[in-house]
C-alpha cells in the first residue's frame, strides 16, 4: 500500500475548486504526494465519526480504493500485513497470532455481564474463527474494530497494557485501510481487479502468489490453475520466463475480451484454499 508521513498516514487532501470530480481530486492528491498515478479506482466509504481529526473538528473523509503497479521500492510503499499481522495466514505465524489475540479478548469478554458478555463472545468467535466458526478473510474491519473496542490497538482511546502487534496510523487511517482490504478481498472473488497489479506478462505462479497475498491464505495450486482455465481469464503469450533454479515457465496475459464476452456476471475467481 502507498503511504505518507513515514508509513503512518494514507495519501489524502481536500477537494479543491480545480478538481473536476471527487475521483479526479483523489487521483491528483495521490499522484502529487506519492508520484504514482492510479489505475482502477472506486469509492470506498464516507468516514464522518465525531472527532476523527483528534482536535475537536468534524472532519468528513470520502475514501477511495485505488490500484497501481509498484514501479520501484520507494519509502512510501508498505506491506499492509505490517499493520494487520494477524490477517496474514499464509504461514503458521499469522494463524497462531490470530488464535492468541482471540484468547486475549477473553478479558474484554469477561468485563461485561449478561447479554453484553454473550454478544461480545459471539462477535469474537465470528471475527476470529473460534467457537466452531470459520475464519472469514473478508471480516478485516470487524476484527480491527473489536481490537479497538477492547483497547488492544494503539489508536484506541482506552488502551490497555496488552496491545497486539501492528504499526499504528494517524487518526482513523488504519480503520480506513482495514475497510479497503476487506473490500478488495471481497472484490477479487468476482472481478479481475488483481490484473491491475500484475505486469503485462506473468506466470501462473506469480499470479497465484499475488492472489494469496491479497486473500491472506494459501491456495491449492491445481485447483487454482484449473479454475483459471475454466474462467478463461488469461491466455498464453507464446513466450517463456526463465526462472532461476527451475524450468522455464509459460508467460500469460490478461484476456481483456472476457469482460466484453460475459461482463463477468456470476463468475467466481479461484480462491479455493489449500485443503
Amino acid at each position: 500500500m502507498l503511504t505518507v508521513q513515514e508509513g503512518h498516514a494514507l495519501p489524502s487532501g481536500p477537494f479543491e475548486e480545480g478538481h473536476r470530480s471527487l475521483q479526479a481530486g483523489t487521483r491528483s492528491w495521490v499522484e502529487r504526494q506519492t508520484g504514482h498515478p492510479l489505475g482502477y479506482i472506486e469509492q470506498l466509504y464516507t468516514f464522518a465519526d465525531h472527532d476523527r481529526a483528534g482536535d475537536g473538528r468534524r472532519a468528513i473523509s470520502i475514501s477511495y480504493l485505488g490500484l497501481t503497479r509498484m514501479a520501484e521500492r520507494e519509502a512510501g510503499w508498505r506491506n499492509w500485513y505490517a499493520y494487520f499481522p494477524w490477517e496474514d495466514r499464509r504461514e503458521t505465524g499469522g494463524v497462531a497470532l490470530g488464535a492468541e489475540i482471540a484468547r486475549r479478548l477473553e478479558t474484554w469478554i469477561a468485563g461485561a455481564e449478561g447479554m453484553l458478555r454473550q454478544q461480545r463472545k459471539l462477535r469474537r468467535d465470528a471475527a476470529f474463527g473460534t467457537g466452531g466458526e470459520k475464519w472469514n478473510e473478508e471480516l478485516v474491519l470487524q476484527r480491527y474494530e473489536l481490537l479497538y473496542e477492547a483497547g488492544l490497538v494503539a489508536e484506541s482511546r482506552a488502551p490497555t497494557a496488552g496491545r497486539v502487534p501492528g504499526i499504528s496510523m494517524l487518526y482513523d487511517h488504519r480503520r480506513i485501510l482495514a475497510t479497503a482490504i476487506a473490500r478488495l478481498r471481497a472484490k477479487i472473488k468476482y472481478r479481475p481487479v488483481v490484473f491491475e497489479l500484475m505486469p503485462d506478462a506473468f506466470t501462473l505462479g506469480q499470479l497465484q502468489v499475488a492472489m494469496e497475498a491479497l486473500a491472506g491464505h494459501r491456495l491449492h495450486k491445481q485447483n487454482f490453475r484449473r479454475q483459471m482455465e475454466q474462467q478463461e481469464l488469461v491466455e498464453e503469450t507464446g513466450a517463456m520466463a526463465v526462472q532461476t533454479g527451475g524450468r522455464p515457465a509459460k508467460l500469460y496475459r490478461f484476456r481483456g475480451a472476457v469482460m466484453r464476452e460475459r461482463s463477468m456476471a456470476g463468475s467466481k475467481l479461484p480462491l479455493a484454499r489449500v485443503p
